[in-house]
């Protein structure tokens, strides 16, 4: 039986379509990797109970070096940017520094308890947005969306009940876009753990009450969060709730324990999330990738 050129073509290159099309589709469904940094609690102010902020400027210049030289995707600073919350000193010290991030870089700003107060009300969450912009959004990034909070609408939400039930509504509105938009990781950012190391703990000043913790940690494990980042504690700690992990940072600026001042680099490949705590002595010369 003798052979048809013409047909023998018309296969080949169907074959070379359909093969160019199915590697157009993997690499669509496993991005290129990419890192980005975690600082929180600069806290300007804290060293010397607001007399002066000079070891905060200190910690932070050089954190903000760091990241410059690593390159990061972006940087996520999880609140308490300042110790006195409204200090125009303060606040003005910390836009300061961190203007000196790489313009190519994007930085962004989560509400800690000591930019809006631990009892916030209406005006404190308008001032905070007024300086650092919103209090709760998302960043997406290749495939990944790591959802900002205001955890102070779960820790002290009485002054602020308004603002706490459009977060929830929002909050939840973004796990459901997310799942449908099939993201390859989803993470939350904010500035209160839930737990440090049990989510059956005792309730505390650094963890959220237990009856909020264990609606919004259900209603996370549902949605497919696997990581929750926090500060606030000024030491790391590391816990576990089914199948989410829960990571609070030590500090950029006043360490409360043994871990020194730092940043977190947090790294992403696909589904896959590593992260590790650097001092700010430490810090890698090479991105982690």
């Amino acid at each position: 039986m003798r052979s048809n050129p013409k047909l023998s073509i018309l296969i080949a290159a169907t074959l070379f379509i359909l093969y160019t099309i199915g590697g157009c589709a993997s690499r669509k469904q496993s991005p290129e990797p990419f890192f980005f940094i975690q600082m929180t609690d600069p806290q300007f102010g804290f060293f010397t109970a607001n007399k002066d902020f000079t070891k905060e400027t200190e910690n932070f210049e050089k954190a903000i070096r760091e990241a410059n030289h690593l390159h990061p995707a972006f940087v996520i600073i999880t609140g308490d940017l300042v110790n006195k919350a409204g200090d125009k000193v303060q606040i003005s010290e910390y836009k300061r520094i961190v203007a000196q991030l790489d313009k190519s870089i994007p930085v962004y700003h989560v509400a800690g308890n000591h930019d809006v107060t631990n009892d916030p009300k209406a005006q404190d969450i308008k001032n905070f947005n007024k300086e650092f912009g919103p209090d709760h959004f998302t960043i997406k990034y290749k495939g990944m969306h790591a959802i900002v909070l205001n955890s102070l609408y779960f820790k002290s939400p009485s002054g602020v009940q308004l603002q706490a039930n459009s977060q929830d509504k929002w909050l939840r509105n973004e796990l459901k876009k997310a799942k449908k938009e099939r993201a390859s990781s989803i993470l939350i950012f904010q500035h209160h753990s839930w737990f440090l190391t049990d989510p059956l703990e005792k309730n505390d000043y650094f963890n959220i009450d237990s009856a909020t913790r264990k609606t919004y940690l259900d209603l996370f494990s549902t949605s497919g969060v696997t990581h929750i980042f926090a500060g606030h504690y000024h030491r790391n700690s590391l816990g576990k709730s089914n199948n989410i992990e829960m990571v609070t940072t030590g500090p950029v600026g006043k360490p409360l324990g043994k871990d020194p001042s730092g940043f977190r680099i947090i790294s992403i490949n696909g589904d896959k999330v590593t992260h590790k705590y650097y001092s700010l002595d430490s810090i890698p010369k090479l991105p982690p990738l």
